[in-house]
C-alpha cells in the first residue's frame, strides 16, 4: 500500500467547503482555514472546486483530497473525467468521485472514469452510497471508498441529531477488512469520530462540525430556541 494511504489510517481528514452564497466562500479563506485544521493535527484536507484545491494545496504540507462539485442533483461530485483530470491538475493527491452507477453526464461508466486515472497513476476515492456501490468500487481497485453519500443529502442538510451510518460502515469493512474504507458524512462530535473508528474505519472525514460556522451557529440558536 502506498505511504501516502497508509499514514491515513486512524487518522481525521477535515472537509473545508464553503456552499454557494455563503461569506466564506472564497480559495483564500478556505486556505486558512485548511492550515488551521493541519495545525489542529488533520491528516488530509478534502476540498471542492479547482481554485480551492490549488489554493490550499499551496498553503499546506499535508495531502488534499480534491473534487470537483458540479451541479446539485444525480451524479455531481467530480461527475466526468475531465473534471477529474482538472483536479489533477490543481494539484489533488488524490480524487475523490461519485462512484454510484448513476448516469453521468458523459455518459462513462464509473469503471471508464477510473481505468484512465488508474493508468495515470492517480490515487481515487470512491464516494458511495450503498454497500453494491462499495463492493464495486473494490472490485474496480479504488485506493480509498467512502461512505460519503450514504446519507441521501448535502452535508449542510444533516441535522445534529443525524450521526453518521456506522451499519453500512460495519457491513463494509465486515467484507473488505483491506481495503480503507472511510467514514464520512454526519459526523459532528469527537466521540463520533472515534466510535466510527472503532467500528474499523480506516479514517474518518469531518466537515460541517469543523468547517462550517453556519451551521454550527444554527445548532446552538436551535437549542436555545
Amino acid at each position: 500500500m502506498n505511504a501516502l494511504i497508509e499514514n491515513l489510517k486512524g487518522k481525521l481528514i477535515v472537509s473545508v467547503q464553503a456552499y454557494p452564497g455563503e461569506p466564506l466562500r472564497n480559495p483564500e479563506t478556505m486556505a486558512q482555514m485548511a492550515r488551521a485544521c493541519e495545525i489542529g493535527g488533520a491528516a488530509a484536507i478534502r476540498c471542492q472546486g479547482i481554485a480551492d484545491i490549488a489554493a490550499i494545496k499551496g498553503r499546506v504540507e499535508i495531502p488534499v483530497i480534491g473534487l470537483w462539485k458540479d451541479g446539485h442533483e444525480g451524479v455531481y461530485i467530480t461527475p466526468t473525467l475531465r473534471h477529474a483530470r482538472a483536479c489533477v491538475a490543481a494539484g489533488a493527491d488524490i480524487v475523490a468521485f461519485d462512484a454510484t452507477d448513476r448516469p453521468r453526464p458523459d455518459g462513462r461508466t464509473v469503471a471508464d472514469t477510473l481505468e484512465p486515472l488508474k493508468a495515470e497513476g492517480v490515487f481515487t476515492m470512491a464516494d458511495c452510497m450503498t454497500i453494491d456501490d462499495i463492493r464495486r468500487a473494490a472490485e474496480l481497485g479504488f485506493d480509498l471508498v467512502s461512505t460519503t453519500l450514504s446519507h441521501g443529502v448535502a452535508a449542510v442538510d444533516c441535522t445534529m441529531a443525524d450521526g453518521p451510518d456506522l451499519p453500512l460502515l460495519r457491513q463494509a469493512v465486515s467484507e473488505f477488512p483491506d481495503l480503507p474504507i472511510i467514514c464520512e458524512g454526519r459526523v459532528h462530535t469527537p466521540a463520533e469520530a472515534a466510535e466510527a473508528i472503532d467500528a474499523g474505519a480506516w479514517a474518518v472525514v469531518v466537515g460541517t462540525a469543523i468547517t462550517h460556522p453556519t451551521s454550527l451557529t444554527s445548532w446552538f440558536t436551535d437549542a436555545l430556541a
